[in-house]
């Protein structure tokens, strides 16, 4: 809604442009690899990743990746969306994690650990310095981290092609796009060996992050390491061809995050001198959703002073 001819992002893109737009206050989303931190980013608004099992998924999605959650102009919106949707529901046998409202932190700053991805653009870099600031302004201890963790996506994309090879039949092909067909043929190839190597990777990659997570109490980077690309591609022009999927590969700081089931926030940090939003992401323990939207909400308001408390200009309408 900013640039016609630039991606709103995918896959909940019509809820992160919709609300962007003014066509409504609040969507929902699903994110199964970033499906609604990378539109938001893109759109300029706010979407939440709830930790797994906080918001009932019905039916329950097989790869166990999904997370179901709301998109919304701000934080605070969003913060009230998820008073209505969290919870469990009988339908999922995951959905028991328990949605706390406020923190229950013990008192005092939060440690925050500041990532940049390698491939990280100027303009982005420089936009989320701004959201870097706020955060510190808020009275978090920021400090640089290395990427903690090796690149998962191998196993990323053998548990979801499995997942959508065991949805589909030979007769939708015809029916499919390339890049959503491209996968499902992969999907047909994964063998139960690799299948379980993926789960291992997903692991150790929790455990990985776990402990990560002793040391600071959330990470905090760019959301998507490029500007939105063209409308009608699916990715950057080094990721776009379907059959290599690639096709997430340059949203590094998206998709982990979905295989560790970890609650993920990204909240507008400002405009690319092209025009197009940045978003910032905020990460916590599984589990902890309720201090990663508080600080989230904090940053959020330090933004708005930065841009000396008045709204910015509106997206194309």
């Amino acid at each position: 809604p900013w640039d016609r001819e630039r991606s709103a992002g995918g896959s909940s893109g019509g809820s992160a442009a919709a609300v962007a737009a003014g066509l409504c206050e609040a969507a929902l989303g699903t994110d199964g690899a970033g499906s609604i931190r990378i539109p938001a980013a893109f759109c300029g608004v706010a979407g939440f990743k709830p930790s797994f099992g906080c918001v009932p998924y019905v039916p329950p999605c097989p790869d166990r990746l999904a997370h179901l959650g709301p998109i919304a102009g701000s934080v605070r919106d969003v913060i009230e969306l998820m008073d209505v949707i969290a919870g469990p529901h009988p339908d999922d046998p995951d959905s028991r994690l328990r949605y706390l409202a406020e923190p229950q932190r013990a008192p005092g700053p939060p440690r925050v650990g500041w990532i940049e991805f390698p491939g990280t653009s100027a303009a982005t870099r420089e936009v989320s310095e701004r959201a870097r600031l706020a955060l510190a302004a808020t009275g978090a201890r920021v400090v640089p981290m290395e990427v903690p963790f090796p690149d998962p996506y191998p196993a990323l994309v053998d548990l979801l092609a499995a997942a959508e090879a065991a949805g589909g039949s030979p007769e939708d092909e015809d029916r499919c796009d390339p890049g959503r067909l491209a996968i499902i043929r992969y999907g047909r190839t994964v063998s139960g060996p690799a299948l379980i190597r993926a789960e291992e990777t997903r692991t150790a990659l929790r455990a990985r992050l776990d402990a990560v997570m002793t040391r600071v109490d959330l990470l905090a980077m760019a959301t998507v390491p490029v500007e939105p690309f063209g409308a009608g591609e699916i990715a950057p022009a080094w990721a776009a061809d379907p059959e290599d999927l690639r096709w997430l590969a340059w949203s590094p700081a998206t998709y982990p995050f979905n295989l560790t089931g970890q609650p993920a926030l990204t909240l507008p940090a400002g405009r690319t001198e092209a025009g197009l939003p940045v978003g910032v992401q905020l990460v916590g323990r599984t589990g902890a959703d309720d201090e990663v939207l508080s600080t989230g909400r904090r940053t959020e308001q330090e933004l708005g002073l930065l841009d000396g408390g008045t709204e910015t200009e509106g997206p194309v309408r």
